[in-house]
């Protein structure tokens, strides 16, 4: 139950940072269902990569660094938002070629 709850965190708050930056950033015509999907699959590797900077890998060593949900929070807003401006600059591309 330990490894799902900040699973669940990344991928909930991932999903939120794709929508925000969805939102921003109009001119990259994605779905919801599409912002919801990136945003969480970056909120999760976000999440993942935050983790091993700031613990080295070593899971306890990040949870003293940043306190657990706080990290998992903000590398799952973060990634979620990077990955979705990067799938919609793509999109945006493929439409205007």
């Amino acid at each position: 139950m330990e490894a799902l709850v900040p699973l669940i965190i990344q991928l909930v708050t991932g999903a939120i940072g794709g929508h925000a930056v969805g939102a921003a950033f109009k001119q990259a015509a994605m779905s919801a269902v599409m912002k919801t999907i990136s945003g969480a699959i970056g909120g999760v590797g976000g999440g993942a990569i935050l983790a091993s900077l700031l613990g080295g890998g070593d899971p306890a060593a990040a949870a003293g660094a940043m306190s657990g949900v706080l990290g998992d929070a903000v590398g799952g807003v973060a990634g979620g938002g990077i990955l979705t401006a990067i799938v919609g600059a793509v999109m945006g591309a493929m439409k205007k070629s």
